[in-house]
């Protein structure tokens, strides 16, 4: 797929073999090449890598460097820090270190770069996973920037990598950028207020974290339609009473693309039940909303809410 411009393709190969201008390695933050991808690189293009790269670290996780490529077919590695010594690697570090060896990539000025599953290998990052967050950063800054790519690849080694890099990648970008639109994209949550407290789920997609129930607004549907087919699919329940309580829009709110939500407020029927995009689910009481950790500006929506809730409205 092309997206402004930029040819976007997938394939399973051994990714030291590849004749492209820059080769990413997934690095730790020492740039000490040891096992994985990094071992790969340093026994086929030469001890000369690792020699460069280490006189340039330790670096901070999740920013890149550049060395010259050895005897690779390639003009240099970009050393993308994935993890400390302690191998450890999480969304935060993977995103981080895509977007910086997408900025070192532009400031080499170079045409084509390949890409392995960041933090899957030594990391035991999930594939899928890795793929939507380096899509996501792929998109963004595609979308932010003039860059001078005109290829970017993405080399997996096994056939099971590669489909969940086609899933994750291919058919995840196409359905922003044909099903989406341009954005800023549409969203809606909701306060689903129980007896018991307010219902809430754990994102099994990245940004992780604990949410408020909601989701993309599909082409053609209302906010109100849209929030109550999402909670319906995340928490099992039909949503009843249902009332705008905000529309939030900082463009920052999100890490993955700028995004205006709609905060509902609503009753609901039923027995909560996390649905196929939750991870988990639970109700909670606004005393313990402040010890939970949120994904995108959900702890300030509900710290609003107990405002509003309080006869103190916050806006």
């Amino acid at each position: 797929m092309h997206i402004k411009g930029v040819e976007i393709k997938l394939i399973q190969a051994d990714i030291t073999t590849l004749k492209v201008d820059a080769i990413v390695n997934a690095a730790n933050n020492k740039l000490a090449m040891g096992g994985g991808v990094a071992g790969s690189i340093k026994r086929k293009g030469g001890q000369v890598i690792e020699d460069e790269a280490m006189k340039l670290g330790p670096i901070e996780i999740g920013s890149s460097v550049a060395t010259t490529a050895g005897n690779l077919d390639a003009k240099y590695i970009i050393h993308a820090s994935t993890m400390g010594m302690d191998f450890k690697t999480d969304e935060i570090k993977i995103r981080e270190a895509t977007a910086s060896a997408l900025e070192l990539a532009d400031q080499l000025k170079i045409n084509s770069i390949v890409f392995p599953a960041l933090g899957c290998g030594t990391g035991g990052f999930f594939y899928l996973a890795a793929a939507k967050i380096m899509s996501q950063e792929l998109l963004k800054y595609l979308r932010e920037s003039k860059t001078s790519l005109k290829e970017v690849i993405f080399c997996l080694n096994d056939a099971q990598a590669l489909a969940a890099f086609e899933q994750g990648v291919i058919k995840y970008l196409e359905h922003v950028v044909d099903k989406l639109q341009k954005g800023p994209f549409t969203t809606v949550d909701a306060i689903i207020e129980l007896d018991s407290g307010i219902v809430i789920i754990e994102r099994k997609n990245p940004p992780f974290g604990w949410a408020l129930p909601g989701g993309f607004v599909d082409y053609g549907e209302s906010l109100e339609t849209a929030v109550k087919r999402e909670a319906q699919e995340e928490t099992g329940l039909i949503l009843s009473e249902v009332k705008q309580f905000h529309t939030y829009s900082d463009p920052g709110r999100d890490e993955r693309f700028h995004t205006i939500s709609t905060v509902f407020i609503a009753k609901a029927k039923g027995k909560p039940q996390a649905g196929d995009d939750a991870g988990n689910l639970q109700v909670v009481k606004p005393e313990d909303f402040k010890k939970i950790n949120f994904a995108f500006d959900h702890q300030r929506i509900l710290a609003d809410y107990l405002e509003y809730k309080a006869g103190r409205p916050p806006f």
